[in-house]
């Protein structure tokens, strides 16, 4: 079966209580409010309403496994970060993953 983005190991949706769990593993950023801006691990900017939008360069994210399930990765909070949807796309399957990063910060 193949899955989605953004889902499950199962190719659910995440849950509301997943979703939160996982964006407050994102950097916060003195300045910003916490509640709805943050950044992912390469430094790109997320927005807490962009869950789920791909507009291209934009602060739309997913919840990415960093092992991924194809290789063997679970559900647990442990194996799920938040991720700009551009950087998730460019990791794919890749573990251990590097070089992904291919969106990060501008100044905003």
């Amino acid at each position: 079966m193949t899955r989605n983005y953004n889902s499950d190991r199962n190719g659910s949706s995440f849950s509301d209580q997943t979703k939160l769990a996982v964006w407050n593993k994102a950097q916060t950023v003195y300045g910003n409010d916490p509640n709805i801006k943050r950044k992912d691990h390469c430094g790109a900017w997320i927005d807490w309403n962009q869950y789920g939008v791909t507009n291209e360069n934009g602060s739309g994210w997913e919840i990415d496994h960093i092992k991924p399930v194809a290789k063997g990765g679970g559900d647990e909070l442990s194996n799920l970060q938040p991720l700009q949807w551009q950087n998730n796309r460019k990791k794919g399957d890749d573990y251990p993953a590097s070089n992904y990063c291919i969106v990060s910060a501008s100044i905003r």
